[in-house]
C-alpha cells in the first residue's frame, strides 16, 4: 500500500524502519515541526523527521491537521495513514483522505490505558502485564476498532525503558495489521472490556510519598522516569530521585531491573507469563521468600535516607526503596553513596495530610 507514516519521537522511529524494510511504500512523514530542546533552547528536528531525510522520503511537518497539511496529504491519495505517537488529533477530513483509514500502534491493550501515557499508568498501577495495540483510528480518543494485539510482560523497569522495548516489539505487529488490511483479511473488532484513562504525567504526580508502601514508591517513581522525574522535598527544596526500586532484604546492592528485551510473552487478559516454564510474578507484598522487600523497620522511618552496605535506602511506610542519584536543587546529580557521604542520614518532607 501506499503509506504516510505519522511519529515525532524516538519510539516511533522503530515501526518506520519496519515499514521501510516492508513490501509498502512509504510515500511521505508527517511530524511535529522542530521544537527548542535543552537549556539553549536549540531548535531541533524530530527524530522521524532525522531518519525520513535520510531515508529520502519527503516530511511534512503540521503541529494541527488543519488547512493546507490537509490538502497535501489529500494530494498524496494514500491508501492508509501509519501512526506512532505523532501529537496531533486527526479529525474526519484527514482521516477521510486515506482510502483504507488511519492506523495506531498504541502502547497499551486496549480499552485498557487509552490516552497520553498508556505505559507510565500501567507502571503505576502495578500491573504486571500489558502489550499494544494496532487500532482504526476513529473521532473518539483511542476508540476505534482493533486489527491487532500483542500482550507483554511488565517488567520493574521504567518507563522510558519500557517504551523503548514496546517500540521495538510493537513494530513488526504494526507491518502485520498493515499487511492484514492490504490483503483485505484485516479482523475489525470493536474494543471490548473496562476502559481506563491515560492522562499525562503531571510534575505534582511525580512527587514522591513515602509514607506509601516501598512497592508503591517504586512504582510511582519507575512510571514517571524518565519524564517528568521522581521527586520528593528535603527542606522545602526539591530533590530529583534516580533509579529508586524496591529494596530487598538480604542484598547489600541495589537489584538490577528486569530487561523488557528478555522477558517472557504474557497472556493478554491477566498479564501472566504464558510460558508453563516461566514463574509467576509475585506480590511482593506476601511474598516470603529471602530477597522479598523488606518489611517495616522501626529504626527506618518513613523519608530516611540511610545507608545499608553498599546501597543507598530510604524507609517507607512498609519497608524500603533504594535509590541511585540523587540531585539536590540547585546542584548538579550525583552518586546516592556521593550524596550520603555528603550529608549522613538525613529526612525527607512528608506530605502534609489535608
Amino acid at each position: 500500500m501506499r503509506l504516510i507514516f505519522a511519529g515525532t519521537p524516538h519510539v516511533a522511529v522503530p515501526s518506520l524502519e519496519a515499514l521501510l524494510a516492508s513490501e509498502h511504500e512509504v510515500v511521505a512523514v508527517l511530524t511535529r515541526p522542530d521544537a527548542p530542546v535543552g537549556r539553549k533552547r536549540v531548535l531541533t528536528p524530530s527524530p522521524v523527521k532525522v531518519r525520513a531525510q535520510a531515508a529520502g522520503i519527503p516530511v511534512l511537518e503540521a503541529d494541527r491537521l488543519r488547512g493546507d497539511i490537509l490538502t497535501e496529504i489529500e494530494s498524496l491519495a494514500p491508501d492508509a495513514v501509519a501512526v506512532v505517537a505523532y501529537g496531533a488529533i486527526a479529525g474526519p477530513r484527514a482521516l477521510a483522505a486515506a482510502a483504507h483509514g488511519w492506523f495506531n500502534l498504541h502502547f497499551s491493550l486496549l480499552p485498557a490505558w487509552r490516552g497520553a501515557a498508556p505505559v507510565q499508568r500501567a507502571i503505576m498501577a502495578r500491573q504486571t502485564g500489558s502489550g499494544v495495540t494496532v487500532f482504526r483510528i476513529d473521532t473518539g480518543m483511542d476508540t476505534g476498532d482493533v486489527v491487532a494485539q500483542a500482550a507483554f510482560e511488565l517488567p520493574e523497569a521504567d518507563a522510558g525503558a519500557v517504551l523503548d522495548d514496546y517500540a521495538e516489539r510493537g513494530a513488526p505487529v504494526l507491518v502485520a495489521a498493515l499487511d492484514a488490511v492490504a490483503a483485505g483479511t484485516a479482523d475489525y473488532r470493536p474494543q471490548a472490556g473496562e476502559s481506563s484513562h491515560a492522562d499525562k504525567i503531571t510534575p505534582d504526580e511525580a512527587r514522591l510519598d513515602f509514607r506509601a508502601s516501598a512497592p508503591e514508591v517504586s512504582a510511582r517513581a519507575r512510571g514517571v522516569t524518565p519524564q517528568p522525574g521522581a521527586w520528593a522535598l528535603i527542606d522545602g527544596k526539591r530533590t530529583k530521585l534516580f533509579g529508586v526500586q524496591v529494596h530487598r532484604s538480604g542484598s547489600s546492592d541495589h537489584t538490577a531491573p528486569t530487561d523488557p528485551r528478555t522477558a517472557p510473552p504474557t497472556d493478554p487478559q491477566t498479564g501472566s507469563p504464558t510460558d508453563p516454564q516461566t514463574e509467576p510474578p509475585t506480590d511482593p507484598r506476601t511474598d516470603p521468600r529471602p530477597g522479598a522487600p523488606a518489611g517495616p523497620s522501626a529504626d527506618l522511618p518513613p523519608g530516611r535516607l540511610t545507608r545499608r552496605g553498599d546501597a543507598v535506602i530510604i524507609g517507607t511506610g512498609d519497608g524500603a526503596v533504594s535509590v541511585i542519584g540523587i540531585q539536590p536543587f540547585g546542584k548538579p546529580r550525583m552518586s546516592a553513596l556521593d550524596f550520603h557521604r555528603g550529608h549522613g542520614d538525613i529526612d525527607f518532607d512528608l506530605e502534609e495530610t489535608p
